[in-house]
C-alpha cells in the first residue's frame, strides 16, 4: 500500500522499518525511464540499524532529490554517501532489455541487479523504501526475463515522492543520477552529434535531429517512438 508523508527529507520511514526487526533497510530510486537511449539506472541506498538510530544527521545533510540538485552538487555528494551507506549500488537494464521486456520489467531487472550488487558485499536488503505508488521490484517477471537469482526484500514499501521525504531515496537517486550520466558522456564520444554529454540520452532538440541525420545506434530504445 502507498503512503505520503510530508515532512523534508529525513529517515523516519526507515527508522520505522528498522523499528520491525530487519537490520538493513533501504531506498531505491530509478533515473532513465523516459530517455531515448541509454540504460534504465536504479539506485539503492542502504541503512545498518545498528548505527539508524545514533546517526548523526549532519552526514547527509544537502541531500535531496537529485533533480532538485546541480551536477556539481551530485557530483560532491556521491563519495559522502558511499561514506555513510551500509552499501550504496546501482543496477542498469540496456537499452535491448528495455525493448524485449518493457520499461517496467526492466526496471525490475535493474533494480534487482542493484540488489545483488549489495547482497555480493555482505548487504542483504531486509526493508526497502520504493519511490511510487507502484511496487515494480516485486512484480511478477514478464515472458522472457530470466528467473531471479536473489530475492526480493521481506517488506517494500511504496511512497509517493519518496525522493523527496527520505533520505535513503534521495541518496539513491543521486548515485542513479551520477553514474547514469557519467555512463552517458562516455557513450557520447563514443557516438559524437547526439548531444548525449548534455541531454544525456532524453529526446531534446538536438538528439532527434541527430537521429534524423545520423539514424540509431545500438544505444537507442528502438521499440520507443525515434521519430524513424
Amino acid at each position: 500500500m502507498a503512503a505520503r508523508l510530508t515532512t523534508d527529507p529525513g529517515v523516519e520511514l526507515e527508522r520505522e522499518l528498522a523499528s520491525q526487526g530487519l537490520r538493513y533497510v533501504g531506498g531505491m530510486d530509478e533515473v532513465g525511464r523516459g530517455a531515448l537511449a541509454g540504460p534504465a539506472s536504479v539506485g539503492l541506498v542502504v541503512f545498518d540499524a545498528a548505527t539508524l538510530g545514533t546517526a548523526d544527521p549532519s552526514v547527509w545533510r544537502g541531500v535531496r532529490d537529485s533533480k532538485a540538485l546541480t551536477a556539481r552538487r551530485r557530483e560532491a555528494l556521491a563519495p559522502v554517501i558511499n561514506s555513510w551507506a551500509a552499501a550504496c549500488t546501482v543496477g542498469h537494464a540496456q537499452p535491448f532489455e528495455i525493448d524485449r521486456l518493457g520499461i517496467s520489467a526492466a526496471l525490475r531487472l535493474a533494480g534487482l541487479r542493484a540488489l545483488e550488487q549489495a547482497a555480493s558485499s555482505g548487504v542483504t536488503v531486509d526493508g526497502l523504501i520504493l519511490d511510487g505508488s507502484y511496487n515494480w521490484l516485486s512484480a511478477e517477471p514478464v515472458l522472457g526475463q530470466e528467473p531471479d537469482p536473489w530475492g526480493v526484500p521481506a517488506v517494500v514499501r511504496t511512497l509517493i515522492k519518496a525522493d523527496a521525504h527520505c533520505v535513503s531515496v534521495a541518496a539513491a537517486s543521486i548515485a542513479a543520477k551520477v553514474e547514469r550520466d557519467r555512463m552517458m558522456g562516455e557513450y557520447a564520444v563514443d557516438y559524437p552529434g547526439y548531444g548525449w554529454e548534455s541531454n544525456k540520452g532524453y529526446g531534446s532538440a538536438v538528439h532527434r535531429a541527430a537521429i534524423q541525420e545520423y539514424g540509431v545506434t545500438p544505444l537507442h530504445r528502438v521499440s520507443w517512438n525515434l521519430g524513424v
